[in-house]
């Protein structure tokens, strides 16, 4: 027996009303379908469900037994269904951003504020993390999509490119100095007899640095190195060094006491990534974060 959702219904619309002509108009078919399907599911039951007269049409004994398993059935079945229909609008509405920290602390606070304002109805939650764990976090279905530099594209994630940002030199001010002064440029020759801090050798980004300073002799794996950008801002800060980063650290540089070069000849630009996990949907929601994401980018890296 493999009684089907429409069978249950039409037999609901007959046992309530008595008329299948009535019942037919409600389940918005023709008569002669409802009919089929009466007749479809007594031969599957081996039992007549109806006793069927020119005037009136009732229940028989075995239609009376199975009327309230049917009720039950088809009711659990469109409450289960209105759940997850609410549970998908839900999660229509909520998008999920995972970014490394610099990106978090201060890309995003202006874009989501942008973001906010046009579409008050999507929640935002935004997960700060390491480059790796931004990543797994994809791809684990935990963030709908990741910020950042990623050089490579992962098995199992599509990678699309919303941004880009130059190298440039950040560096302590000079002594005597009131406020940093605007950003202005420097070739990569400018690097020479300073003191340089950096990432660790193995951060992707610190490689591509690491190739153009191996241009001008200046590659050294040994070199003072740090985990985060906003540490190696602060450190630049304090006089420890001079460091290369990308553009994208300039809204965090500006809270600081340094100046910032963009890095000339040659001009190194580094693609910004966003993450979504391979064969999700991506919503409404998801479409309109990234047109603001890419609208403001190029703003906050000059």
């Amino acid at each position: 027996m493999n009684l089907s959702t429409r069978q249950m219904r039409a037999f609901l619309h007959v046992a309530r009303i008595g008329n299948f002509t009535r019942a037919a108009e409600q389940a918005h078919i023709t008569q002669a379908g409802l009919s089929i399907l009466i007749r479809e599911m007594e031969k599957q039951l081996g039992c007549r469900l109806f006793d069927r007269t020119t005037r009136v049409v009732s229940l028989t004994p075995a239609g009376r037994r199975l009327l309230p398993v049917v009720e039950r059935l088809v009711t659990d079945l469109d409450d289960v269904a209105a759940q997850l229909g609410a549970e998908g609008d839900e999660a229509r509405q909520t998008l999920r951003i995972a970014a490394t920290p610099l990106v978090s602390s201060h890309l995003l606070p202006q874009v989501f504020t942008t973001f906010r304002q046009a579409h008050p109805q999507v929640s935002l939650r935004l997960f700060d993390a390491d480059l790796h764990d931004v990543g797994a976090m994809v791809t684990a279905g935990d963030a709908d999509m990741g910020l950042g530099f990623f050089f490579k594209a992962a098995a199992g994630l599509d990678r699309t490119p919303v941004g880009r940002f130059h190298l440039m030199r950040v560096a302590p001010l000079p002594g005597g100095a009131d406020e940093p002064p605007a950003v202005r440029t420097a070739p990569w020759s400018a690097l020479r007899g300073a003191g340089l801090i950096g990432l660790p050798p193995g951060n992707p980004i610190q490689k591509v640095i690491d190739q153009h300073l191996s241009t001008i002799g200046l590659a050294d794996a040994q070199r003072p190195a740090f985990n985060f950008f906003g540490t190696l801002i602060s450190m630049v800060e304090a006089g420890f060094g001079t460091a290369v980063m990308p553009t994208f650290a300039l809204a965090a540089c500006r809270r600081h006491r340094v100046r910032t070069d963009v890095l000339t000849q040659p001009k190194v630009g580094l693609d910004f990534y966003r993450i979504t996990k391979r064969g999700t949907q991506e919503t409404e929601a998801m479409q309109a974060f990234t047109a603001t994401l890419v609208k403001a980018l190029p703003a906050l890296s000059r």
